[in-house]
């Protein structure tokens, strides 16, 4: 009876440490990687001049439709896609078109970026511009997150529309219903101004 004890509680050790060696040494790297992967939208295009680990483009656009019913088009003046990554389009001077079914155009422009072909989510960089008639918000980076529904502006943001102003770290903000909530990464606060 004590060798099968002695068997269960090596076991157990063994797997206790194995957790360990997981969580403290391992989970770091794949948060380091896939960090380092999210940021790869920093890419300069210059660096991707080897053609055989990607392909480049110029003045670029795809169309498609969200939603089954929602068109929307996708340009750029220069892209490129990573031959280790074919579904993710890095672009400069990124531009989108949505169009809303409430007949409400949105574009959105940045100096860079990135389009996933298989989700239909865009992830603009750097002099972000999104204006949908009414709402006008700029940022340093924007996320249309096409599987959501919403669109994340953040690090510098200002929203300007018909009621007033405001200025925040993020905004998340949805064309369809013109609800958006607020947040700062800090205790600061929000500055609003409210025009009746």
């Amino acid at each position: 009876m004590k060798k099968k004890q002695r068997r269960v509680q090596f076991t157990l050790v063994s797997i206790g440490l194995l957790l360990f060696i997981l969580t403290y040494f391992y989970y770091p790297i794949i948060k380091k990687d896939k960090l380092l992967k999210d940021q790869s939208v920093n890419k300069d295009f210059q660096k991707v001049d080897d053609r055989d680990q990607a392909t480049s483009f110029e003045n670029l656009e795809y169309r498609g439709l969200y939603d089954l019913d929602k068109p929307f088009k996708v340009k750029s003046k220069e892209a490129y896609i990573l031959n280790e990554e074919p579904d993710i389009v890095y672009m400069k001077n990124m531009y989108v078109i949505l169009y809303l079914s409430d007949s409400r155009i949105v574009e959105i422009t940045s100096l860079k970026g990135r389009y996933n072909k298989k989700n239909y989510n865009c992830f603009f960089e750097q002099d972000v511009l999104a204006v949908d008639g009414e709402t006008i918000i700029t940022a340093e980076n924007l996320d249309l997150l096409a599987t959501k529904n919403i669109i994340e502006a953040y690090n510098n943001v200002n929203l300007d529309n018909a009621t007033g102003s405001l200025q925040a770290d993020k905004i998340n903000y949805n064309f369809d219903t013109k609800h958006f909530k607020v947040s700062m990464f800090s205790d600061k606060a929000i500055k609003m101004k409210v025009i009746q």
